[in-house]
C-alpha cells in the first residue's frame, strides 16, 4: 500500500451531506458533502431519517429511492470508495467504524466473524465473546482477524470506544449548518497501524524519529505486546534503497514482467479494465513433445504472479486475464484454482469466473482508491495522456532521496539541482522549505534552478563550482 499524509483521503470519513438529486431511473442519488464533487449513494445504501435502515438493503426488497429521500434532506453517510477520474466519492449511509479489533456498525444487529479466521471453533468463540459485550439493541460488531486473540475485556473496552464515536457523530451532525466532515478516518499513521501491524509481522521499521514516536505511543496504547518489534532505522543509506523499493515500485509501472519459466505477462490499465496476457517467450521453444506441460506450468506460475502483481499495483475493478489457451478442463481447473488460492491472501475482496475455453478468467478486486499507477502519475500532456509522467511531488521525492545517497557517499559538498519549470512551482507554492529541509538532514549545500529544456519528471544534479553532472552516480532509472 501507498499513502501519503497530504493527499487527502477520504475512504472511512463520515460526513453531514445534503442531498442534491435523487435520479429514480438508477435507484441513487446525489449528496454534496462539501467536497469538489458530489457523492453518489445508491439506494441499497440509504438509511432513513429517523435513524433506521432501509428496508432496501441488500436483502431483495425494493423500496424505491423516491420514497426514502428527498432534494434537501440532511443525511450522515461515509465514503466507502475515492473519488477516481471523473467520478465522485461512493458513499453509504450504513455507517461502520473501525477499531482495532472489532468494526462497529451502528444500524446493525449482526454480530459477525472475519472470513480470514476459518476455524470453526475459534469463530464460534469469538462470536459468542462479542456477543457478551454487545447490549441489545445497540449495534453489531465484526470481529477482525487480529482479534483472533484479544480478550473480552479489550473487545468490552474498544466497543465502549467506537459507541462513543458514534455518538458524538450523532452530535456532531446535528449540530452542523452546513454539509461537511464531522469524523475523520485515521489517518495515514494510525490507520495502518490498526490494520495491518499484528504478531504475524516480524517488525516494522520507520525511519523518522517523528513518525516512530507516533507509532510507539499508538502501539503503547493498543497492542504493547508488539513493541519490541518496532524499529527506528538510523543508517545513512535510504531505508527505500535497504529494501530495494523504490526499485519494486519502479517495476510496478512496468508492461512487461517476466516470469521465472521465461515466459512473461503484459499489463495494460485501461479506462474500463486491466488486461493481462500471459506468454510463453522465449521459453516456447523447449520440450517440444509435450507442449501442454510447458503451458500448464507457464500459466500455474503466471496465476502465482498475477496475484502478486494485483497487490504491488493495488489494481481495482475488472481484470481480464488472457492465460495460453489449455485443451483440457482438468488444466483449466488447476489453474483457476491457483488463481484463486493466491488471491484468498489479499485483503481486498477478489472474484474469479471459471475459465472460459479461450483460456479467459474474468475477475473483479475490490477498488476503494486509484492504484498506485494513478496516484503517483500525472497524464503526459506531450502524448495526449496516452502516456505518463511522474507528478511533481513524486519527482521531488525522486530528488530527495538522489541528495541522501549523495550525503551517505560522501563525495560531495555542494550540488545543484536543475528541475522542469512546473516542478519548481510546485516547490514554490507546496514545499517552500525543501531546500534548507534537506539541506539540514544531510549537510550539503543545495541549491535550485528551474531548466524548461528537461522533461517534466526529468532533473539533473550538478556538482560543485564546476556543475560536474553526477546525476546518474545518485539517482536510479
Amino acid at each position: 500500500m501507498l499513502d501519503r499524509p497530504d493527499q487527502g483521503r477520504l475512504v472511512g470519513d463520515v460526513f453531514l451531506g445534503r442531498v442534491e438529486a435523487v435520479l429514480p431511473g438508477i435507484q441513487a442519488a446525489f449528496v454534496d458533502i462539501g467536497v469538489e464533487k458530489a457523492g453518489f449513494l445508491h439506494v441499497s445504501d440509504v438509511v432513513h431519517q429517523d435513524g433506521e435502515p432501509s428496508e432496501n438493503g441488500r436483502d431483495g426488497q425494493n423500496t424505491p429511492i423516491q420514497k426514502l429521500l428527498n432534494k434537501g434532506d440532511r443525511v450522515t453517510v461515509q465514503v466507502t470508495k475515492e473519488p477516481i477520474g471523473t467520478k465522485g466519492p461512493r458513499l453509504t449511509g450504513q455507517v461502520s467504524l473501525a477499531g482495532r479489533f472489532l468494526v462497529y456498525m451502528p444500524f446493525s444487529s449482526r454480530v459477525g466473524v472475519s472470513r480470514k479466521i476459518e476455524d470453526r471453533r475459534q469463530r464460534s468463540r469469538l462470536r459468542a465473546l462479542a456477543r457478551r459485550v454487545v447490549p441489545a439493541d445497540s449495534g453489531g460488531v465484526i470481529v477482525r482477524t487480529v482479534g483472533e486473540e484479544a480478550t473480552e475485556k479489550r473487545f468490552a473496552r474498544e466497543f465502549e470506544t467506537l459507541r462513543g464515536s458514534w455518538l458524538e457523530i450523532q452530535r456532531t451532525a446535528k449540530a452542523a449548518a452546513e454539509p461537511g466532515v464531522v469524523r475523520r478516518e485515521a489517518r495515514l499513521i494510525s490507520g495502518v497501524i490498526r490494520d495491518l501491524f499484528s504478531d504475524k509481522f516480524d517488525s516494522l521499521t520507520v525511519d523518522s524519529p517523528v513518525i516512530f514516536r507516533e507509532i510507539e505511543g499508538y502501539v503503547q496504547g493498543v497492542a504493547p505486546d508488539l513493541l519490541d518489534r518496532l524499529k527506528l532505522y538510523r543508517g545513512e543509506e535510504p531505508l527505500f534503497d535497504v529494501h530495494g523499493i523504490e526499485e519494486e515500485i519502479h517495476r510496478s509501472f512496468r508492461r512487461k514482467v517476466g516470469l521465472k519459466s521465461g515466459g512473461h505477462l503484459v499489463i495494460e490499465p485501461t479506462e474500463a479494465l486491466v488486461s493481462i496476457d500471459v506468454n510463453t517467450g522465449r521459453f516456447a521453444g523447449r520440450k517440444k513433445n509435450d507442449p501442454a506441460s510447458l503451458i500448464l506450468k507457464t500459466n500455474l506460475e503466471a496465476a502465482r504472479e498475477i496475484a502478486r502483481q494485483l497487490r504491488l499495483r493495488d489494481v481495482g475493478g475488472i481484470v481480464v486475464v488472457d492465460f495460453i489457451d489449455m485443451d483440457t478442463q482438468k488444466d483449466r481447473d488447476k489453474v483457476l484454482h491457483e488463481l484463486r488460492t493466491h488471491l484468498g491472501r489479499d485483503r481486498a475482496r477478489t472474484r474469479a469466473f471459471a475459465v472460459s475455453e479461450l483460456g479467459l478468467i474474468e475477475m473483479t478486486r475490490q477498488r476503494v482508491r486509484p492504484s498506485i499507477f494513478t496516484s503517483i502519475t500525472d497524464a503526459c500532456t506531450h502524448c495526449g495522456g496516452l502516456g505518463r509522467v511522474f507528478a511533481p511531488d513524486t519527482v521531488m521525492r525522486r530528488v530527495e532521496r538522489s541528495l541522501k545517497r549523495a550525503a551517505a557517499a560522501k563525495s560531495e559538498r555542494s550540488l545543484m539541482v536543475r528541475i522542469h519549470p512546473e516542478v519548481a512551482l510546485h516547490v514554490l507554492d507546496s514545499e517552500p522549505d525543501f531546500r534548507n529541509r534537506v539541506s539540514s538532514a544531510t549537510g550539503l549545500e543545495i541549491s535550485l534552478r528551474d531548466d524548461p529544456l528537461l522533461g517534466e519528471d526529468e532533473f539533473r544534479l550538478l556538482s560543485g563550482r564546476a556543475q560536474v553532472d553526477v546525476t546518474g552516480k545518485y539517482a536510479t532509472v
